[in-house]
């Protein structure tokens, strides 16, 4: 041992204090608590003994604080709350005199150093703070402020802590334990020598600290010259006479006697346990604890705190007579605060190890550093961010200043001493939100695995291996060791189990034996470590059994979080067994949220793709634990990201064998498996409605109708959501198969419980549950009297009329609109859609059920015809239930719904109505279509006005259609007929229903004058640039092609024309423009002998080629490959865009070409009109010409064919200037009787459109023949050009002064 002398010099060197030192930490630690009201209530109610507990709520409530100690907390308070220094100022004054006039005490010393530090005295502020250190170390040090502690106290104890290290160290070495499992392998002598060490450690820690306490404030801080600071109080390590290890030193305020009094004090520093008559002979430990003596003012005294008990909680008989003779025998003189240390009554210290030496707490997050050093990872963080990079207690120089991760053995230990010692005067170890359940018993497991056996010893004689098992398990360092225990353990739980189904015994102490905390962690360490799959199934398999029977088990591995962590990761790789674990470590436990952030899903949807015949057979089945937690983390509300997740993992599986087993926990006996799976597959049908079927075929539905009659209103509407999903199938035979299962399932009858919940059930979840009571009660035939049908309806109703509840009434019309009972395969209502599909517009419909009949036909062997049948009836059915209430009281709650400004409320109550209205025109009057026309007539024309969507309009005239045969509903119609049938006109071309209605209100009489409206929209001279030979159209763009050789492209804008673009770069006049229907080409033939191809590209022309045709080009065609056309002379000439030519028809003058489908049609100079075939160039005359030799020729001048006729003009001298004829056979099937000298032709899908050579043109209907519109150009110019846009909705004529004009057609 070194030299006392020496080693007090070299500390009092190395060590020394300044006043600038403890200021400034002070300073710091006041301006901290001055700012942070939280923490300033912490460490007041810290100082009051109210442990964590919020300070000012206490303080509210009424404490029993002092009077005084009151009001000068209240001043204090509201001097840091003042803005204003007057304020502030005195009510600091009037707290430090009702401070200063109390006994000093660590609650009143802590106000006072608030106050100083906010009058600007740091001084003083630290001298009330280190009173704290002087009055209560224990508190100061270790809860109150371990950083001041560290920083000012621990730097001075290092000698103190050198020499615990080596009793420790010379303790330990009798036993050969490994460092990590040391504390398990020590004997209980050993730790009785561990706890009187800790012990006597713990009283010289605080006395030292209050003896420097003492010295800080009266040398260091004194009001004296530097010079005059005394020598702090030297802390080493010497030997007395009989070589015994003793405290000395040296100092004024020194509280160890000074050596030459060592002789007469050595029987004191023997041990503090012994007598004067003992105390030469060593202690039953084998070591010497050091003593430590106060200082003469005793502030022990004054403190009053207890001293931790030292008494070994394993052997509580010899603790108790070792403690009474100590109290008994101890002698130290009168001075000395060891005569206030009560070694009786008291708390156990816990092991040194489990304290952290810096902030002397247990700890919560140890680490162990490359110096063998353990520390509270947050103080040695601190100590190296301050700048540190050596041992705080060795001084060795670190090669890392990276922390190692958490040293989770020494922290289960921990875990299990806690339980051992719940009244520790120890802080408890941070530990995850959840713990003990109230009123709940809790274990006192032992630490060691020895004493775990013994307790175990009388479960029968088959427990001696079992009880080597857990001795491998818990001690051997040998892994395959343990993993042989782990599976010995694990067969003798399975044939205990097998005895208590039996003979109804055993399993009970084996239990209580593997629940310790000792052997949990001997599981958790194979958990670790192991990478055999079959071991880490039987740790998972018994953990999960153990913490399925015992709360105890589930707290000691959710202390841990390494531990919990270490499970997640094997669920996550594929361990799919330890779901049951995680489910009773995380119960009750954890929000949606946080289970989210597990990030599980992806393994929790696996598990439910597992067979259960390849897991372990546990005490819940894995697909259980992962349904039940699937469903807690939705249950996180509707629409969350948490749901979307879980639903998407679900039904991005391949296959329906996840959604099977979902189904599957229908019939489990555990409520809220069954619950959870409703939810689910709610969602994952809401989805993905083709999984839809899946469910239908395989629930159970008797069990979820238990869940509705004993869950809470959340459970059962989402029940009877589920339910009313499950109806919604694409066939109406299944959809009854299935409402008769869910009407005759279930122990009590279904009806009048949804009958009874009904009545009660929010207004909100009334619609739904109404629709599935309604449905359920038409099963049967049709009564006129039912109370579940009117009490259905009426909840319809009365949803309807309640405004101040926009979603019921939104969700009130959505179930009616669903109450027919079409939907797609995807669970979409078809209702609009098939409505429209009456009216003729077929469209939405073969959208939302395309390929539906051939998949009835394939998977269910039905026709569609009988499903059609079937939907006939019910919709049938359905309808008559509705109209019938009350008289059609449901048509004037629908009219009002249609009238809501709210987009939802109104398109779902207007298609309602419509179906019910129509459905009037198959059920037998009984004068509610007189109800329905009064409610609903008006809103239907406003909006078969007023739509703008065609849809809407086509529906409107559906419902319309339904009046025509009620002669009041035809005379209601008639004060609206000129806007009825302005809307007819407009949708005549788009909806058949429109023809008919019309005929219906023209008495049968085919008036199409009426139905045809031009109205000019716009006329633009272009005389400039000579005639307007062509025209063509192409989108929304006009090109014309002018004499000059000018090509123009126009848009529509309004009702003017704008020019985009005009080029030039044909020399002479353009007479063809022709735009193929399969690119986006022009091809411009020009007198100027070329043909040029043309890219669109948004507003603009672009050439791209240009041929030479060698003649000029009169009337172009163009097919993919060939390009025909009329020459200067007689025949066609056929162009190759490769460049060859070939003249066709070379007797024949020819003066308008028309080519379709490879062949041509040419009208010749002479009248006669042919069919050229140009695969064969074969020659068929559909009208032969005449030569006439005196009279003038009568030329064929345009000539159109669509949908298989050819349209012609000729000279009017026969009275028909138009004939056609048929494109097959060549026949004349017709002609338009007019008279007009027409020039040009336009032909669209349902007009004819005859330009004549005095700028008139005449309309005439293409199907009837007839005349319906004559207009006039600008000018009495020759109409040379017309054509109609794809659309057909304008008209476009270009004449031979110039002039463009346009009609709007309707």
């Amino acid at each position: 041992m070194e030299n006392p002398t020496t080693v007090a010099g070299a500390t009092t060197a190395a060590t020394a204090t300044t006043a600038e030192t403890i200021i400034h930490h002070t300073t710091a630690f006041l301006s901290k608590a001055i700012a942070d009201p939280e923490l300033r209530n912490h460490l007041l109610a810290l100082l009051h003994g109210g442990g964590r507990t919020h300070f000012a709520a206490r303080f509210a409530a009424g404490s029993n604080l002092l009077k005084p100690h009151s009001l000068a907390l209240e001043a204090v308070e509201k001097a840091i709350a003042a803005t204003n220094l007057s304020v502030q100022s005195s009510s600091l004054a009037v707290a430090e005199k009702l401070l200063l006039c109390c006994s000093t005490t660590p609650f009143s010393s802590f106000l006072l150093s608030l106050i100083y530090s906010l009058v600007h005295q740091p001084a003083k502020a630290a001298r009330a703070v280190l009173c704290l250190f002087r009055i209560n170390p224990s508190v100061a040090r270790s809860k109150f402020a371990p950083d001041l502690f560290q920083e000012l106290f621990l730097v001075h104890l290092l000698p103190a802590l050198r020499w615990f290290e080596e009793q420790r160290t010379r303790i330990l070495s009798n036993s050969e334990a490994s460092p990590t499992k040391v504390l398990s392998r020590m004997n209980g002598g050993q730790t009785k020598e561990l706890k009187e060490l800790e012990g006597i450690y713990e009283q010289v820690l605080d006395e030292n600290c209050r003896v420097f306490a003492e010295y800080f404030i009266n040398e260091v801080l004194s009001d004296g010259s530097a010079a005059e600071v005394g020598p702090p109080p030297a802390v080493v390590l010497g030997r007395g006479e009989a070589g015994e290890f003793a405290i000395a030193g040296f100092g004024r305020y020194n509280p160890i006697p000074k050596e030459e009094d060592a002789a007469s004090t050595s029987s004191e520093l023997c041990s503090p346990f012994g007598s004067s008559s003992t105390s030469s002979t060593p202690n039953s430990s084998g070591h010497h604890p050091p003593p430590a003596t106060s200082s003469p003012s005793s502030p022990a005294k004054e403190a009053g705190s207890p001293a931790p008990s030292i008494s070994d909680s394993d052997d509580n008989t010899s603790s108790s007579s070792s403690t009474a003779s100590t109290s008994s025998s101890v002698s130290t003189p009168p001075s000395s605060s060891l005569s206030t240390l009560s070694t009786t009554n008291r708390p156990s210290p816990p092991p040194k190890d489990f304290v952290c030496p810096i902030t002397s707490n247990i700890f919560t997050d140890p680490v162990t550093i490359e110096t063998g050093q353990t520390y509270e990872r947050k103080s040695i963080q601190e100590w190296l961010d301050r700048g540190n990079s050596s041992c705080p207690i060795t001084r060795q120089k670190l090669t890392s200043t990276l922390l190692p991760k958490t040293n989770y053995v020494l922290k289960r230990l921990i875990a299990a001493w806690l339980e051992q010692n719940p009244t520790s005067s120890s802080p408890p170890i941070e530990t995850p939100p959840r713990r003990r359940k109230s009123g709940e018993p809790t274990t006192t497991p032992s630490l060691s695995p020895n004493s775990v056996i013994v307790a175990a010893a009388a479960v029968d004689g088959s427990v001696s291996e079992l009880r080597h098992a857990i001795n491998n398990l818990c001690m051997s360092e040998i892994l395959d060791e343990s993993e042989a225990a782990v599976q010995t353990i694990e067969r003798f739980w399975q044939e205990e189990v097998k005895k208590s189904k039996n003979q109804n015994r055993g399993g009970i102490d084996v239990q209580s034996v593997l629940s310790r905390p000792a052997v949990v962690s001997g599981f958790v360490e194979i958990l670790f470590n192991s990478d055999d799959p079959a071991v880490l199934k039987a740790a998972v398999f018994l953990l999960s059994e153990l913490g399925a029977r015992d709360e105890s088990v589930v707290q000691t591995l959710t202390r841990v979080d390494s531990d919990v962590d270490c499970i997640l990761a094997l669920f996550k790789n594929g361990l799919m067994e330890a779901v049951v674990l995680i489910y009773h470590l995380l119960r009750g436990s954890s929000s949606p949220e946080e289970l989210m952030e597990m990030d599980m899903v992806e393994s929790l949807v696996a598990v439910l793709e597992r067979k259960e015949s390849e897991m372990v057979e546990m005490c819940m089945k894995p697909r259980s634990a992962a349904v039940v937690l699937l469903g807690r983390m939705m249950a996180s509300g509707e629409g969350s990201a948490v749901e979307a997740a879980i639903v998407e993992g679900i039904v991005k599986k391949e296959g329906d064998d996840v959604v099977a087993a979902i189904v599957g926990s229908l019939e489990s006996e555990w409520d809220e498996e069954r619950v959870s799976a409703v939810g689910m597959l709610l969602k994952v049908m809401k989805e993905d409605g083709r999984r839809r079927n899946t469910v239908a075929d395989k629930a159970e539905l008797a069990p979820v109708l238990e869940s509705f009659t004993g869950g809470g209103d959340g459970e059962k509407f989402e029940i009877i959501c589920f339910l009313s999903e499950l109806v919604k199938l694409n066939r109406m035979t299944y959809n009854e198969q299935v409402l008769h299962i869910i009407k005759d399932e279930g122990t009590f009858s279904t009806m009048h419980t949804f009958l009874n919940y009904l009545q009660t059930a929010p207004v909100d979840q009334s619609p739904v549950l109404a629709g599935l009571l309604l449905q359920l009660d038409l099963l049967a035939e049709p009564r006129k009297m039912s109370m579940y049908r009117e009490e259905a309806i009426d909840t319809f109703i009365s949803c309807l009329k309640n405004s101040e509840l926009p979603a019921a009434q939104v969700a009130a019309a959505k179930t009616i609109m669903s109450l027919p009972g079409r939907f797609n395969v995807s669970g979409k209502s078809l209702t609009r859609a098939f409505l429209l599909k009456c009216a003729g517009v077929e469209k939405s419909y073969r959208i939302l059920t395309q390929n539906e009949h051939q998949q009835t036909r394939e998977l269910y062997g039905e026709t569609a015809e009988i499903e059609e049948r079937a939907a006939e009836v019910w919709d049938m059915k359905m309808a008559s239930a509705l109209v019938s209430h009350e008289f059609g009281a449901i048509f004037e709650v629908l009219a009002e719904g249609m009238k809501s400004r709210n987009s939802e409320l109104q398109s779902a109550c207007f298609v309602s109505a419509v179906w019910l209205v129509h459905m009037l025109g198959v059920l037998p009057d009984t004068g509610i279509r007189g109800a329905a026309r009064v409610c609903l007539l008006d809103q239907f024309v406003t909006i078969f006005k007023s739509a703008k969507d065609n849809e809407d309009k086509v529906l409107a005239l559906l419902a319309l259609k339904s009046f025509l045969n009620d002669p009041e509903g035809l005379q209601d119609l008639n004060n609206n007929m000129k806007d009825v049938k302005k809307g007819l006109r407009e949708l005549r071309k788009s909806c058949p229903l429109a023809v008919e209605v019309l005929k219906d209100l023209t008495e049968g009489k085919d008036n199409s004058a009426e139905l045809w409206n031009h109205k000019e929209l716009v006329q633009v001279d272009c005389c400039e640039n000579g005639e307007v030979l062509t025209i063509a159209c192409f989108k929304d763009k006009i090109i014309s092609g002018h004499s000059d050789g000018t090509m123009k492209v126009w848009t529509g804008k309004g009702s003017i024309l704008h020019l985009i673009q005009e080029i030039r770069e044909h020399t002479k006049g353009v007479s063809s423009l022709v735009v193929l229907q399969s690119g986006n080409k022009l091809y411009s033939g020009s007198l100027d002998r070329t043909t040029r191809v043309w890219s669109i590209v948004g507003d603009t022309l672009h050439c791209m080629k240009v041929h030479d045709m060698k003649d000029p080009v009169h009337n172009l065609v163009v097919a993919n490959s060939i390009a025909c056309f009329i020459p200067a002379g007689t025949g066609i000439k056929v162009h190759s865009w490769s460049g060859r030519s070939n003249l066709l028809n070379s007797g024949r003058y020819v003066k308008c070409l028309s080519l379709v489908q490879g062949k041509l049609y040419c009208g010749c100079h002479d009248s006669s009109i042919q069919e050229i075939d140009l695969a064969t160039e074969t020659v068929s005359f559909i009208q032969s010409g005449s030569r006439k030799l005196i009279s003038k020729a009568s030329p064929v001048h345009a000539l159109e064919v669509r949908d298989g006729l050819i349209y012609s003009a000729v000279s009017p001298l026969d009275g028909a200037a138009v004939k056609i004829w048929s494109a097959s056979n060549h026949g004349q099937v017709g002609s338009l009787a007019t008279t007009m000298e027409v020039r040009a032709m336009a032909v669209s899908s349902e007009l004819i459109y005859l330009g004549s050579r005095v700028g008139t043109i005449e309309i005439w209907d293409r199907k009837k023949h007839i005349r319906v519109e004559t207009i006039q150009a600008c000018t009495n110019s020759k109409v040379i050009s017309m054509a109609v846009d794809c659309n057909e909705d304008i008209l476009v004529a270009g004449t031979s002064d110039g002039w463009i004009q346009a009609w709007g057609v309707s």
